[in-house]
């Protein structure tokens, strides 16, 4: 594959020369059929940057040794659903380089420079496409630079549910990076989501169970229901014999709804107790819900 493919159209100066010599390159930009992005980038053509452009614009932006980081990695490693607001990029602290980043076009979002000490081979993606930190790397990373600790909950999740890295993977990263930001909050979550704990509800709810004193129950275990099919439970207190189910959203239909709620007979038939909450309430009072499963966990 050709350079300006492989970048999806973005070169340095230096690089458009090289492919096509000096006076093709005045030509093109010149003429209007390639843009000028900002000091020493080309694109080699003349649209709005896709999201693909931008990250490289970013990382040559940035010089020798750049690397897509934090959530603009994951999404280039295959991540979907996350927040990308800026694209971070990493160089190596011992890089004597400005974090200054020259002015970009509007259709180019906002570009922010890391300095990282522990930049080791290893946290290096070695896949062919865009330099990048591992996807376990980004999820540290992701996770420091979050805007709230939800937020950073979501990375871990997301990265996890969607089978692009294994909590093992970015715990061992953890151990080189003993002084980032919410590295016990993200070992926490780990240890969750190899517990069982898949679905961001399900971290809120062993969240909330910890804030509130509350046992912790088990989550995603599997039981059969009376049709013979296999089901997996949010969160099971077996002790107790009590269920909790979050629900992300409302249902859209009358079968949909009417399927749960019959499901939900037959779990209170045979002798558990199910409570059910939605997604937003474990946000906006907790205490609430703490207080509906205490309760419950109290009378068995």
């Amino acid at each position: 594959m050709q350079l300006p493919a492989l970048q999806h159209g973005v070169l340095t100066r230096d690089q458009a020369v090289e492919l096509a010599g000096p006076p093709a390159v005045r030509g093109h930009v010149r003429q209007g059929r390639w843009r000028r992005i900002c000091s020493g980038i080309l694109l080699t053509n003349n649209g709005a940057l896709s999201p693909e452009q931008q990250h490289w614009v970013a990382v040559l932006t940035a010089g020798k040794g750049a690397l897509l980081a934090g959530a603009a990695a994951l999404t280039a490693s295959g991540a979907r659903g996350l927040p990308v607001r800026q694209i971070p990029v990493l160089i190596p602290a011992e890089r004597n380089a400005s974090r200054r980043v020259p002015r970009l076009p509007p259709d180019m979002r906002t570009v922010r420079v890391y300095r990282s000490s522990v930049l080791p081979v290893e946290h290096r993606q070695p896949a062919v496409g865009i330099p990048r930190t591992t996807v376990a790397r980004s999820v540290v990373d992701a996770a420091a630079w979050a805007r709230s600790d939800r937020e950073a909950i979501l990375m871990a999740a997301a990265a996890c549910q969607q089978r692009l890295v294994r909590p093992e993977e970015i715990l061992t990263v953890l151990k080189v990076m003993t002084r980032v930001r919410r590295r016990g909050l993200l070992r926490r979550t780990l240890r969750d989501i190899e517990g069982g704990a898949s679905a961001l509800s399900e971290l809120d709810l062993l969240a909330l169970c910890r804030r509130y004193r509350l046992p912790l129950p088990d989550t995603q275990q599997r039981r059969r229901d009376a049709d013979g099919r296999q089901r997996y439970l949010d969160a099971y207190w077996r002790e107790w014999r009590v269920l909790v189910e979050v629900d992300g959203g409302y249902h859209m239909n009358v079968a949909e709804w009417a399927g749960d709620m019959i499901r939900q007979n037959r779990i209170w038939l045979a002798g558990d107790r199910i409570l059910r909450f939605p997604g937003w309430l474990l946000r906006s009072d907790p205490a609430v819900v703490a207080g509906q499963i205490r309760e419950a966990l109290q009378v068995g």
